[in-house]
């Protein structure tokens, strides 16, 4: 058994949360615009379920579970000329809100960086620390 986890664990296991969080909102906003036949095949936005992970010692950090399709429904669409047009002329935009995925990634980003502010500021402070002994 490995020792307790110190701050670049935890900043580590942060920051590799954010980074399925990212994937999964450029994922989303990549499929926005995509067009489907059906209701049961048209795109859902992805989201992370984020668990918290705590250790013995009462140390916290976090980690994804598991990627689950958000309760966003695709709209439909009246569009007779569009090749996946059912047999009354509907299509299925995919069930994204492009705004919501905008802001998503803006605040994913932030969080990522502040993560690596904290790698930084750790090492920084571990360096100097160093420098006294000598």
């Amino acid at each position: 058994m490995s020792g307790p986890m110190n701050v670049f664990d935890i900043a580590g296991r942060a920051m590799s949360a954010q980074l399925v969080r990212l994937n999964t909102t450029a994922s989303n906003l990549a499929n926005a615009s995509a067009v489907s036949g059906t209701k049961e095949s048209a795109f859902r936005a992805l989201k992370p379920v984020f668990e918290t992970v705590t250790e013995r010692a009462g140390i916290s950090t976090v980690t994804v579970s598991r990627v689950v399709q958000a309760d966003i429904d695709p709209v439909k669409r009246h569009a007779p000329g569009h090749p996946l047009a059912d047999k009354d002329g509907f299509v299925w935009d995919a069930g994204v809100d492009s705004s919501a995925e905008l802001i998503e990634m803006v605040e994913t980003a932030r969080q990522y960086q502040n993560n690596v502010q904290v790698l930084q500021t750790a090492k920084t402070l571990t360096l100097d620390t160093l420098r006294l002994g000598q």
